[in-house]
């Protein structure tokens, strides 16, 4: 078995859902989660707080600067993330495309280094 991070890729611009569509969406995720939790494939998920809240850890010297908020500026930046585990990338793509449909949101795909 493989891990994959699907990762949700959340644009900084434009409007946020009604709260109708926001809960059609909510529903849907739910239902992905519920799947992927029969499968087999679920190990951990959830939505991340916006940018604005992140602290900032950078080595600097032997020292460590903290700072608030993000540094990198974008259009767009993680929203959220679910742990899978399955058994190759086709089945993980399968997946996030399941992901991208309930969330409405693009999904990024990637495998953990070095699993052995």
């Amino acid at each position: 078995m493989t891990y994959y991070l699907l990762s949700v890729v959340q644009p900084t611009d434009g409007e946020p859902p009604s709260p109708q569509a926001l809960a059609e969406i909510m529903r849907d995720v739910r239902a992905f989660e519920e799947e992927l939790r029969a499968a087999g494939a679920w190990v951990f998920g959830g939505g991340l707080q916006g940018p604005e809240t992140a602290t900032v850890l950078r080595p600097s010297d032997g020292d460590v600067l903290v700072s608030g908020g993000p540094r990198a500026e974008g259009r767009e930046y993680l929203g959220g993330l679910t742990l899978i585990r399955t058994d190759d990338a086709d089945a993980a793509l399968e997946w996030g495309r399941k992901a991208a449909l309930a969330t409405t949101l693009p999904i990024e795909v990637r495998a953990f280094v070095d699993q052995g």
